[in-house]
């Protein structure tokens, strides 16, 4: 990693609000849901100046974003609605990791979501930024998607608590939403693993190596993507006094402890996971070891019977004018003979101590 050095008096000038993610073909479109118990607006592809107008103070309100590509718009919605600047730099940053902060009143909660891809080899990475204030949430997706699906059709259908509670309730099933991403990616990459460990116990061919590490390098990422997540939702669970994360309601701690409890399954699952590609990659080390020592045993066996005849041979073969037994009449049959009982022999040696 590089160093950065600093010139003594450098004025440092604040960073330009700049979105860094890839999805910069992604126009960004606003939704907006104003509901409470017994009813519920929509409005699609809405503008700042609408939004303002139907926001409501006695109701619930979510406004959804898709695309973050419209830094401007994003910033003059976030000065309408009072969001700090430093919250809408950590919105367009997505760089960062899992983050969790109380700042003037609102409650900002940052959080990577992942989805295996339509080819199951690889999986999709996308941020997604809550802004929580009292009867207000601020959704901000990289891009348009089905994650909060349900969740419309509850308020549109009033099932469930979602329209009896406050927007704390409403941030509590879209983490849960996302948090079930995790449980999809983990179990589609778990099927993957599964043939992996099958073929690697019948292959002597290296590339499933690849494979395996490959496999390996996306549970070391899960698994850093939801432990920040676990301590935020540690964070929220064991928060009890009154002047911490005002926008979440006491009673409303629950449900986040709930989620918390999900994410030490998720690592459970991703560290048997990785200790089950561990296990993969040393049986099949292992296997190509054995195959290795049986190859070598092989080939020590054939050169230990060779050796005492290779010998016998060679001294025959020195061609001297006065050797015993150079001119007998049975002399080549005799040493024939005595080669073959010398292999005859170790093999007889070899076999009674199983050495093949």
């Amino acid at each position: 990693m590089r160093r950065l050095k600093y010139k003594k008096g450098r004025r440092v000038q604040p960073t330009p609000l700049e979105y860094t993610g890839i999805y910069t073909d992604k126009d960004t479109e606003m939704q907006l849901f104003v509901y409470t118990e017994n009813e519920v607006e929509e409005f699609q592809e809405i503008t700042i100046d609408e939004i303002l107008e139907n926001i409501s103070k006695t109701s619930n309100n979510w406004i959804n974003i898709h695309g973050l590509k419209n830094v401007e718009l994003i910033k003059t919605l976030s000065e309408r609605l009072n969001i700090n600047n430093i919250i809408v730099s950590d919105v367009l940053n997505i760089s960062r990791g899992t983050r969790l902060e109380e700042l003037d009143d609102t409650l900002f909660f940052s959080i990577k979501s992942i989805l295996p891809t339509e080819d199951k080899a690889n999986i999709s990475i996308e941020q997604i930024s809550f802004v929580l204030q009292e009867g207000l949430i601020v959704s901000f997706q990289e891009k348009r998607g089905d994650f909060f699906t349900h969740i419309r059709e509850r308020l549109r259908t009033n099932s469930g608590l979602v329209r009896k509670k406050k927007s704390d309730y409403l941030l509590y099933l879209m983490l849960d939403a996302i948090i079930e991403n995790f449980y999809i990616t983990i179990d589609n990459k778990e099927i993957e693993i599964e043939k992996l460990v099958a073929i690697s116990k019948t292959t002597s061919n290296p590339s499933i190596m690849e494979e395996i590490e490959k496999n390996r390098e996306v549970f070391h990422f899960l698994k850093r993507a939801i432990v920040p997540l676990r301590d935020a939702l540690f964070t929220i669970k064991t928060i009890n006094e009154d002047d911490e994360f005002n926008s979440i309601e006491p009673a409303n701690f629950v449900f986040f402890g709930r989620l918390h409890q999900k994410t030490i399954e998720l690592l459970d699952q991703v560290d048997y996971d990785l200790h089950t590609l561990d296990s993969a990659s040393n049986f099949f080390y292992t296997t190509q070891s054995h195959k290795m020592n049986e190859v070598m045993k092989t080939l020590t066996i054939v050169s230990a019977v060779f050796m005492p005849i290779t010998f016998i041979a060679g001294i025959y073969g020195m061609n001297f004018e006065r050797m015993p037994e150079l001119h007998a009449k049975n002399g080549y049959f005799i040493v024939l003979g005595l080669m073959l009982f010398i292999v005859l022999t170790m093999l007889l040696y070899f076999k009674k101590k199983k050495w093949f």
